[in-house]
């Protein structure tokens, strides 16, 4: 199983940024897949949510109205779509499935 992020970046305040989740080694359109995040001194915190078929979608306070995850089961790819970023959004960002992670992404957030 492999979990490849990439997107992440330096983005002034009330940018975007679009994160993307590269997947292989399991069958992607079989799995919830999950974004977490984990700013520098604070626990790993989930972001957001997607089922199997992408029907349902659940977000953390902090972020909704602002994030939407997706994904594209023909690529194998999950997405999220970070808009009207707050420097407390800076933190590394991570894909995860099952007991499967991702290397991470940073995204800094900061004028």
């Amino acid at each position: 199983v492999q979990l490849v992020e990439s997107g992440g970046g330096l983005v002034q305040p009330g940018g975007s940024l679009r994160l993307s989740c590269v997947a292989s080694g399991f069958t992607f359109r079989s799995y919830d897949m999950n974004w977490y995040r984990q700013a520098p001194g604070k626990e790993r915190e989930l972001v957001a949510t997607i089922t199997r078929t992408g029907g349902f979608t659940n977000y953390a306070a902090s972020v909704k109205g602002r994030f939407t995850i997706s994904r594209d089961n023909a690529k194998n790819t999950v997405y999220l779509q970070m808009n009207n970023l707050k420097p407390e959004d800076t933190a590394v960002y991570y894909c995860k499935t099952s007991t499967y992670w991702g290397q991470g992404t940073q995204v800094t957030v900061s004028s």
